[in-house]
């Protein structure tokens, strides 16, 4: 039966997604070359989700620096990778 009105969280999500990009490897370890390249093309998406989170912090008023410090990289790292891609 399906949960209604019950919120996923975060952690239950993100292992949903790890768990799905995991069978998804399995899957195309037998698959035409198609589906490598459709997996390949997964990276874009995640790069565009990535994209649009940033914009979303950056609006709810947290820094290049907090950003920064998420992804590993220093405020100007940050700044220089996204900052074109979130204002567009």
């Amino acid at each position: 039966m399906a949960r209604r009105g019950r919120e996923r969280s975060f952690e239950d999500v993100h292992g949903a997604v790890r768990r799905f990009i995991a069978a998804l490897a399995v899957r195309v370890g037998d698959a035409d070359e198609f589906e490598l390249g459709e997996l390949v093309a997964l990276r874009d998406d995640l790069e565009a989700a990535i994209v649009e989170a940033i914009r979303l912090q950056l609006q709810c008023g947290k820094s290049w620096q907090s950003i920064g410090d998420a992804l590993g990289m220093t405020r100007q790292a940050a700044h220089k990778r996204y900052a074109d891609r979130v204002a567009a």
